[in-house]
């Protein structure tokens, strides 16, 4: 038999085989993707939290008499809370789980700031403030309680941290149940941008914030 002869030629490979082995590929090089991205994921290197709108500027006066604001916030992320001071329901808890947060977060010193904000500034003075800071041994080179003009402080937390705030119309100045406030902490980057919102009463909410807050104060420290 001839070495032409066609009988002695390997057989043509069918032209779909070549589209075969492409899909193929395709397919391999999706799982290694997934592969480094389940990888990325497990070394804490997920996507960070998005920007959920900017903080309107604001300055309000700290528990020891100086304003602060956004000015003295820049280039630091911030967790923010509401409370006041002599709040007998959710604030006990609520300014726990702040200290808490102070705490956990402790390594990453001033480049994560914690802001609360009082809902009852007409009573919660500088001084009051500082008392109950010192209450929940909160660290003021990096936990700063604000109050000031209820009109302004409405206007900022409603409107721009998009938290509700408010007394029931016409309740007596000592009816305190009549206060209400959110009990969301609120995450903001350096830049002031909301970037989350977290559940006080959620464990697994709050373990969210520690994660993010951290991840900020790291990429942006």
């Amino acid at each position: 038999m001839s070495a032409d002869s066609p009988s002695s030629l390997p057989a043509p490979r069918p032209r779909n085989f070549r589209r075969s082995m492409l899909w193929a590929g395709v397919v391999v090089a999706s799982l290694g993707l997934v592969v480094v991205t389940a990888r990325e994921l497990a070394g804490g290197r997920a996507a960070p939290p998005p920007k959920l709108g900017a903080l309107p500027d604001f300055t309000f006066t700290r528990q020891d008499g100086q304003p602060f604001g956004l000015k003295q916030l820049h280039g630091r992320p911030f967790v923010a809370n509401f409370i006041f001071t002599r709040c007998p329901t959710v604030c006990p808890v609520f300014t726990q789980k702040m200290a808490r947060l102070q705490e956990s977060t402790a390594t990453l010193g001033p480049r994560l700031q914690l802001v609360s904000f009082s809902v009852d500034p007409a009573y919660d003075t500088p001084e009051r403030l500082a008392e109950y800071g010192q209450k929940y041994r909160a660290d003021f080179t990096r936990w700063n309680f604000l109050t000031g003009d209820y009109g302004q402080l409405k206007n900022t937390i409603v409107q721009g941290f998009k938290i509700s705030m408010g007394r029931e119309p016409g309740a007596a100045e000592d009816d305190l149940l009549s206060i209400f406030h959110g009990t969301h902490f609120v995450l903001v980057d350096g830049a002031g941008e909301i970037r989350g919102y977290y559940d006080s009463a959620d464990p697994e909410a709050t373990g969210r914030l520690e994660t993010d807050a951290q991840r900020l104060a790291r990429d942006e420290g």
